[in-house]
């Protein structure tokens, strides 16, 4: 089995007395791709957010590439260097053209040359069929390119593991297309992925595991193309059976 990247053991995450996680366990393999399933309101976004340090969890450890992870302000701006994340919202800085959105962090975090960081930008942009666009405006964009652009900009941190939060979620249907392709690329390139999604052909193509969740339980932890095919609990097939794909 491949080196884990990301262990989660016994996580545990409430808001006041509303409990949202419960005894989360899960690994992530290097160059794996994981997708988190389940219903509405079970805990995935919550889950991911968790992993780079925009939620607070109340107990449980996380160990990345090896090393325990203790959270804090700090530790956690150095692990989202390491950890790239993209959401359903864009987040593109209006006033900025499509190149200096992506700068921003090589520039400015990382303190990298600026001649290749550009560079690195301009190629991430050609392989994403966005080249043409590097001194437009987001006001520009549709939705399907500002969210490449949201992907590219995290890969230009050069991340060694990137969460998708439903990132097709506001898209419109000829858009999404696009964005998946983004991104089954980059399991192609064995980029170590955790991904939430609703795009169920585009999950059982790419999933090497599902953790699948409800209520904040992981009821199951199954290989991509079995759960697909046979999954362990009634609950997910009921999942699926509700899915149209």
């Amino acid at each position: 089995m491949a080196t884990p990247l990301l262990q989660v053991e016994h996580l545990e995450k409430s808001y006041g007395d509303v409990h949202i996680l419960h005894d989360i366990n899960l690994t992530v393999p290097t160059g794996s791709v994981t997708v988190l399933l389940g219903p509405s309101g079970s805990g995935k976004s919550t889950l991911i957010r968790c992993l780079n340090g925009l939620e607070d969890f109340q107990s449980g450890q996380l160990t990345f590439s090896g090393q325990p992870v203790t959270p804090s302000p700090k530790t956690w701006q150095q692990l989202r260097q390491k950890i790239g994340m993209v959401f359903q919202s864009y987040d593109l800085f209006p006033n900025l053209t499509v190149l200096d959105n992506i700068l921003l962090g090589p520039l400015k975090v990382q303190h990298r040359a600026k001649v290749e960081a550009k560079a690195q930008a301009i190629k991430l942009l050609e392989e994403v069929g966005l080249a043409d666009y590097q001194a437009a405006y987001p006001r520009q964009l549709s939705g399907g390119q500002k969210q490449r652009i949201a992907i590219v900009r995290a890969l230009a941190l050069n991340p060694e593991f990137m969460l998708f939060d439903e990132v097709t979620a506001s898209l419109d249907p000829e858009m999404v297309r696009g964005v998946l392709e983004v991104m089954r690329n980059l399991a192609k390139q064995k980029m170590t992925m955790l991904v939430v999604t609703h795009e169920m052909n585009f999950a059982r193509e790419i999933a090497d595991q599902v953790i699948f969740l409800e209520d904040g339980h992981i009821l199951e932890r199954t290989p991509g193309k079995q759960f697909f095919a046979q999954p362990q609990t009634e609950r997910a097939q009921l999942f699926l059976n509700s899915m149209d794909f």
